[in-house]
């Protein structure tokens, strides 16, 4: 496409206006009307509305994530060859919209059928949910590595990202019990329907308006052709990358752990869910001021590296501190919260933004660029975290004894508290640890950046 490269490495591809970062940003909030609905409700809806066991629901987010394995890097491989007139990525906000609002209202849809009927149902629906939140999620995190070539650049762009996606977050936690209660009128299963069927319309709204609002700039090099074999050997040869996706699995892993488990942790701990919107909120309105400051915070502590270890660190140590509060300590839980959620906050944005960075590495070192078999790593741990939380959040609430609906023992209570404070906490540091393996420093992504905006400038023979 010519505007894409006309635009490689000069300062119209480093510069993003206001209207094409705040586009950018919607789609991130749709995808969050769904995925912090995923995070905060979907366990606590599987065991106390649809019906399964914690450990059935547990083995069903584990056993999914088999075909997830597969179905992530194929979606990312389509993706960089997808050729259209509106890009490689943009068009599949515009064809995967209603498929993937679709996938979440049959999800959180509760089906008359007996026990073997319902398991059959789950699967089957969060199987595609995931499909579609794949089709439409990796080429829309691909996106942001094709807007701009300049690191800089993307470590705002993903800052902006992430407070829309936050934005959509805190509509989703603060409305969504009350919408569920309005809409279903005394039947919870209805009202999870109807609360989905509007998040999945808003979601199609928003995504239009990301594929209106951007462009695509950074092609791969003119001469590249598709090579599946080599593109994997590079993937898997792309140190940079390899220690982004296990960064990935291990965070994402401790966030949703810990955010699944916050409902059951209001409801049976703490014996009050009337704060439980309050607490999630609450998180995420100090999370957007969090975003806001990723990009000086990364500058003065010397690069997006040495900013997510010590962030990890610290919200690690903080996290398991959280196991020593007592249940009445309400203003202790919260001002606590606040506190992990805003040193937490920067490493989201620096995620991607580090992911776009190794696109540019596999560019650098292989003479090859492909972004959405890159960023497909990003989805395939979200989405692995995601599951990996799950199956342990459902197997240690069978372990210790866990009756949906009825009041809890201490054991119970013990293994609930230790998912909302001590795992997480210690995959914290283990994220932290994991970190220093990490080799793009700021002086290697400016020569990176500097190297490939020379061989840009080439004229193509």
């Amino acid at each position: 496409m010519t505007n894409q490269r006309g635009d490689r490495g000069g300062q119209a591809g480093t510069r993003l206006s206001i209207k094409e970062q705040v586009g950018y940003a919607l789609g991130d909030t749709a995808s969050n009307f769904y995925w912090k609905t995923f995070e905060f409700f979907l366990l606590i809806f599987y065991t106390d509305v649809f019906g399964l066991s914690p450990a059935a629901a547990g083995t069903m987010f584990g056993l999914t994530r088999i075909w997830d394995a597969l179905n992530d890097p194929i979606m990312g491989t389509l993706a960089d060859r997808t050729r259209t007139r509106f890009g490689r990525f943009r068009p599949y906000l515009l064809w995967m919209a209603l498929p993937f609002a679709v996938a979440g209202v049959l999800t959180f849809s509760t089906p008359d059928l007996g026990s073997t009927g319902k398991m059959v149902y789950a699967y089957c629906t969060y199987t595609f949910m995931m499909m579609a939140y794949t089709a439409i999620n990796i080429p829309y995190s691909a996106l942001m590595g094709v807007m701009t070539p300049d690191s800089h650049s993307r470590t705002a762009l993903s800052s902006i990202r992430f407070i829309g996606g936050f934005t959509g977050g805190i509509l989703v936690v603060s409305t969504t019990p009350w919408l569920v209660k309005m809409l279903g009128a005394g039947s919870a299963e209805r009202g999870w329907q109807l609360t989905m069927s509007v998040w999945g319309l808003l979601a199609m709204g928003l995504f239009l308006v990301c594929f209106l609002t951007t462009r695509e700039r950074v092609a791969p090099p003119p001469r590249q052709t598709p090579n599946l074999k080599r593109e994997l050997r590079d993937l898997l040869s792309n140190r940079p990358w390899v220690v982004m996706f296990l960064l990935g699995l291990i965070t994402l892993t401790s966030f949703i752990m810990r955010g699944q488990n916050t409902a059951f942790y209001f409801k049976y701990y703490v014996q009050d869910e009337s704060y439980l919107g309050l607490f999630i909120s609450s998180g995420m309105l100090i999370s957007i001021l969090g975003f806001a400051v990723t990009g000086p915070l990364s500058r003065l502590m010397g690069g997006k590296k040495n900013l997510y270890m010590a962030l990890m660190a610290v919200s690690g140590l903080l996290t398991i501190g959280f196991f020593l509060i007592p249940a009445d300590a309400i203003g202790l839980m919260l001002g606590l919260n606040l506190l992990i959620m805003f040193i937490q906050a920067p490493n989201s944005p620096l995620v991607w933004a580090m992911y776009a960075d190794t696109a540019d590495y596999g560019e650098w070192k292989f003479g090859r660029r492909n972004t959405g078999l890159i960023f497909s790593a990003a989805t395939m741990a979200q989405k692995g975290g995601a599951a990996m939380a799950g199956m342990v959040n459902g197997f240690i609430l069978a372990a210790f004894g866990y009756v949906a609906n009825q009041p809890q023992t201490e054991q119970s209570l013990f293994g609930i508290r230790m998912m909302m404070s001590v795992l997480p906490g210690l995959l914290c540091l283990v994220a932290a640890a994991t970190t220093l393996l990490y080799p793009l420093d700021l002086r290697t992504t400016r020569q990176m950046e500097q190297d490939l905006e020379a061989r840009r400038a080439l004229p193509e023979t």
